[in-house]
């Protein structure tokens, strides 16, 4: 990868690599990634499966772990190519102390928002797969992130209350700073169907849901009970949920990044030949 600013020109060039999502005649779905502490490995293990089948992402809906994973998916970062890179270094090497407010979270993300800014355009429009991330504002309402500035929304969605310090949001005038949308709901199964009622899918035919769900690490995340998520939005189109366990990764490194990726690859794989039927339904 680059470390310049990421430009218009790396866009054309990872379409290209992507170019099995959003494709003609073949079955289409939507993918919900979950929060889950640094999870990144299962989350690109089931995208590789979601890869292995065919199928077509149409989009994409991520929170914290979920968020960052989700958004350079959505950029055109095939799931192996996500395995590189979120593995390049240790998480920590992007943090700072934030020294001057400890009160409001232990690091600030200014780091990781400069790699972010090399990584993925700028806005949310300029992706070829559409992506929104959940967040919480100050009053700790959620709020779903779908246009406008994308590496300071994947940035503030990763931000667990405590451990990072929240992060602004260019152009949200109101409501910011931003933080982990995890601490409300872990999902994001009913914000994402929520969205795509309000502009009517854009015109498209709705299209089945998978869900990939991580062991919760904290007793204080927020809600993910996925049947009371699925009961709200109803099961047409489909809903398929494939689970993972909690990363057991920490901020100083993240090892057995390969099995954890080759793990969840065959889990989800599994379950995804079972529910064949039901992701056939829908076609671009």
């Amino acid at each position: 990868m680059s470390s310049g600013r990421y430009s218009r020109q790396q866009t054309s060039a990872t379409t290209t690599r992507h170019a099995w999502t959003a494709t003609s005649g073949v079955p289409t779905v939507d993918v919900v990634l979950s929060s889950g502490f640094l999870a990144f490995a299962a989350h690109s293990g089931f995208l590789q499966a979601v890869h292995d089948r065919g199928l077509s992402v149409r989009g994409c809906y991520g929170t914290s772990a979920g968020a960052l994973t989700g958004a350079l998916f959505s950029a055109g970062y095939a799931p192996s190519e996500l395995a590189v890179v979120l593995s390049e270094r240790p998480p920590l090497s992007y943090l700072a102390f934030n020294v001057e407010a400890l009160y409001a979270g232990l690091f600030r993300l200014d780091g990781a928002i400069a790699r972010l800014r090399q990584l993925l355009p700028a806005t949310f429009e300029e992706l070829p797969v559409r992506f929104a991330c959940g967040v919480i504002d100050a009053q700790g309402r959620h709020v779903t992130v779908s246009s406008g500035p994308l590496p300071e929304a994947v940035a503030a969605s990763m931000a667990i209350p405590c451990l990072f310090a929240a992060v602004d949001i260019p152009g949200r005038l109101v409501g910011g700073p931003y933080a982990d949308g995890g601490q409300v709901d872990r999902v994001g199964l009913r914000p994402w169907r929520q969205l795509l009622e309000s502009d009517g899918h854009r015109g498209d035919p709705a299209a089945p849901t998978i869900c990939h769900v991580i062991e919760r690490s904290s007793p204080f995340s927020g809600d993910d009970d996925v049947a009371a998520a699925v009961r709200a939005v109803g099961t047409q189109p489909p809903v398929l949920v494939v689970r993972s366990p909690k990363s057991g990764q920490s901020l100083t490194g993240l090892r057995e990044f390969e099995p954890q990726f080759e793990t969840a690859r065959q889990r989800a794989g599994a379950i995804l030949d079972a529910a064949r039927e039901e992701l056939t339904l829908v076609g671009v």
